[in-house]
């Protein structure tokens, strides 16, 4: 198999020259209504959202392979995998997170899942993106908390999610992911966000409790290379398009400069 890197490729250059990137995650589980979510997608089109991630920690039906189709009948933009186990892979989207969940000491989550997934990724023609996730404390027990069966970082050990992040930079991952977790109250606090960012050289995927344009911004100017935002947009679908502008016009600026 030829391996795919335009997406590895264009997070890469993203992050060297300072543009910001957004990622709309859609959880199969939650989508019961094909017409609304085609209204979702072509919204996240119009505001220019950068991709879709599709995904959960857990899913009980059997609609993953007709939520990509439905994406991918209504955008070009890339679909990417976000995998809670090796049952939710589907060679139809165009590239997965190979997660490694580092924060954990779950082995199987650290490797034990990914030598599975390793032989189906081979003969597929997805983007394989090795990708260091970190499960940050948020206020709540979050349900990747709970499935991983893993304590996540205290959210005030900056210093644990430097070294750890560092770590797996070393390892070879290519992207570091703190995700607070789905449904979580509060995000990454920026100066864990900054922390992070100082210490490593790969993009960094920032996800989870961003509710509000305000925490966006402060996530993103703390040294977010990427959000992701999925359980905000459903209880506040207006989000999507305040979340789309602010990074937008960051962008803008970038460009000006």
């Amino acid at each position: 198999m030829k391996m795919n890197k335009k997406i590895l490729e264009t997070l890469n250059k993203r992050r060297i020259t300072g543009l910001k990137s957004f990622s709309l995650l859609i959880d199969p589980d939650k989508i019961t209504d094909s017409v609304n979510l085609i209204k979702l997608v072509n919204i996240a089109v119009e505001n220019k959202i950068d991709f879709f991630f599709v995904g959960g920690s857990l899913l009980t039906g059997n609609n993953l392979h007709h939520v990509i189709q439905l994406i991918k009948g209504h955008s070009q933009l890339p679909v990417i995998l976000f995998p809670g186990s090796t049952m939710h892979i589907d060679v139809s989207a165009d590239a997965v997170l190979f997660l490694s969940l580092i924060s954990g000491r779950n082995p199987e989550l650290l490797i034990g899942q990914q030598v599975i997934a390793a032989p189906i990724l081979k003969r597929s023609s997805l983007e394989v993106l090795p990708t260091g996730y970190l499960l940050i404390a948020a206020d709540n027990h979050t349900t990747v908390s709970y499935m991983s069966n893993t304590v996540p970082i205290p959210a005030d050990k900056y210093s644990v999610a430097v070294c750890t992040a560092m770590a797996g930079e070393m390892l070879g991952l290519k992207l570091i992911y703190m995700d607070a977790g789905s449904g979580a109250k509060y995000p990454i606090s920026p100066r864990m966000i900054a922390s992070v960012r100082k210490s490593i050289d790969v993009p960094l995927i920032i996800g989870g409790g961003i509710n509000s344009v305000e925490k966006a911004l402060n996530s993103l100017k703390a040294g977010a290379d990427m959000l992701v935002v999925g359980n905000g947009i459903e209880e506040n679908p207006n989000l999507l398009i305040e979340v789309s502008d602010a990074i937008n016009n960051l962008n803008q600026e970038l460009d000006v400069h």
